[in-house]
């Protein structure tokens, strides 16, 4: 599935070629998709590279060549131009689509304002939201597994039971089920060959709680 972003920039470089036959300089991406810098460009660029919709041309400047566009549009985020109009998309919102979940990365490090994820609006609630993509399967018996991409709301605490990302000793983020017990916090695997981590309560720090899940099957 392609983040409305980088839809956003396929659509936009397809039509730029459309109409002059030249492809679009980064400067007027990023100004079409009103990004902060140009290497949020690079990054969607390469993104569409690597799932076959975009190729760069060899020995040429701001070479591009659209090799497809999406068979089913409806399984696309739509640009924000035509989104109003169509009444597949008026019920959907979009959050940060941050990256992996991975031992050693903070939150803030993974964070990348270009990539973001539409989903429905039911999806979410108040606050605010972000989405992480699950690497490994310490979590498969919650139904949690390997590249699925989980929503996640923000929050600073969380009740016993809950599902969380929580940063470890200030810098390992971990997905797992949270239980507190007086000056301790037990984050609990759902696998069965994974062991209960139980650290000191100010060695842990919540940093957001479940609210949803995505799975493709692509």
């Amino acid at each position: 599935m392609l983040t409305k972003k980088q839809y956003a920039l396929l659509m936009f470089i397809d039509k730029r070629l459309k109409e002059t036959g030249i492809s679009p300089s980064f400067e007027e991406m990023k100004e079409a998709l009103d990004l902060r810098s140009k290497s949020g460009i690079h990054r969607l660029i390469s993104a569409l590279e690597e799932r076959g919709f975009l190729k760069r041309l060899a020995h040429k400047a701001r070479a591009l060549e659209v090799i497809k566009l999406p068979d089913n549009k409806g399984a696309y985020a739509i640009p924000s131009d035509v989104s109003a109009n169509n009444d597949n998309y008026s019920d959907s919102v979009e959050i940060p689509l941050y990256g992996k979940i991975a031992a050693g990365t903070p939150i803030e490090a993974l964070r990348d304002e270009s990539e973001m994820l539409s989903i429905p609006s039911s999806m979410v609630g108040s606050g605010d939201y972000y989405a992480l993509t699950v690497e490994g399967d310490s979590m498969m018996e919650a139904g949690i597994l390997s590249g699925d991409t989980v929503i996640i709301r923000k929050a600073s605490h969380a009740h016993n039971g809950e599902i969380v990302v929580a940063v470890v000793e200030g810098y390992e983020v971990t997905l797992k089920r949270y239980k507190q017990d007086k000056n301790t916090v037990s984050l609990i695997p759902e696998n069965h060959n994974y062991e209960v981590r139980t650290l000191p309560s100010d060695k842990v720090i919540i940093q957001g709680t479940l609210s949803g899940l995505i799975r493709n099957y692509n």
